[in-house]
């Protein structure tokens, strides 16, 4: 890449995202090793994935996903939160409705909604219908010992850890990529979600997330999930309130007749141009 690619750093609850703009400029061309590359923390510009937003017309627009290792994810519910957030600060909302957004994601079209300049809520079809998206109960085991969840699609496969101790002490750095990784959980895996349920309308949780390979501090597809694996269990019950790792809370309840919503913090952090630098990363050492 030999041009400077505007961008805009975002947050949504402490999943960060770099965010590009379309048209993008030309000679630019996105693909896995270029995204992973600039999501690399420390020599590049650092992120959880990238997304790219382009406008549909009034109040719609679409936008893709990539996790921080290049590859397509069709959904991430921070992810889209912030692309709404970028749609209203760039004046794409509804003609009738400054306030609502619809986005265009791998995973079907969304509806969002602006609560305050910085809070932003989704809405989502219901993740625990009777069907194959149900919560299943599953016990995969990692060196001798079973440990008993629930697998949930919430747009991406989740497996959902009830964590009844201290969840500062949650193996969350060794024990989620074994889980992760799991052959129980299909052969694209799953992201790996520890939960304390401390009260029917309080969760806390940790969230090891796939194409990230690494703890984030937010992840709002595992708050869903955790969520749906709380109801199926009666540990939960709508409204509920998520402290994630990042301090901030994302809050679930329902919307409409067979929906729910996520809200919660959608920050524009920064405004900048990734320069040809950004795209060099050298080879690891062997050692």
């Amino acid at each position: 890449m030999d041009v400077a690619l505007p961008f805009i750093k975002m947050s949504g609850a402490g999943n960060d995202f770099i965010a590009l703009v379309e048209p993008l400029p030309a000679g630019v061309a996105l693909g896995p090793e270029r995204i992973r590359t600039w999501c690399r923390r420390g020599l590049s510009l650092g992120a959880d994935g990238l997304f790219v937003l382009a406008h549909e017309g009034p109040g719609a627009v679409r936008m893709t996903h990539y996790n921080a290792d290049g590859s397509a994810a069709a959904l991430c519910i921070n992810g889209t939160r912030c692309a709404a957030r970028l749609a209203f600060e760039l004046g794409w909302s509804a003609e009738d409705d400054n306030d609502r957004v619809t986005v265009s994601t791998g995973a079907g079209e969304l509806r969002a909604r602006r609560l305050a300049p910085d809070e932003i809520s989704l809405e989502l079809p219901d993740p625990i219908p009777a069907g194959d998206r149900a919560p299943v109960p599953m016990a995969p085991e990692v060196d001798g010992r079973s440990w008993t969840g629930f697998f949930v699609t919430v747009g991406v496969p989740h497996f959902v850890l009830a964590w009844d101790g201290d969840l500062a002490s949650a193996p969350v750095a060794t024990l989620g990529p074994a889980l992760r990784s799991h052959p129980d959980l299909g052969p694209a895996g799953a992201n790996v979600d520890f939960v304390r349920f401390a009260a029917p309308d309080r969760i806390e949780i940790r969230s090891f997330e796939r194409g990230v390979e690494a703890e984030t501090l937010a992840c709002g597809t595992g708050v869903l999930a955790a969520v749906a694996a709380g109801l199926a269990t009666d540990r939960s019950a709508l409204p509920v309130t998520a402290l994630t790792r990042s301090g901030f809370e994302l809050r679930v309840e329902p919307a409409g007749t067979d929906g729910w919503a996520l809200a919660g913090d959608a920050r524009l952090i920064a405004r900048g141009e990734l320069l040809p630098g950004a795209a060099v990363v050298p080879r690891p050492p062997g050692w």
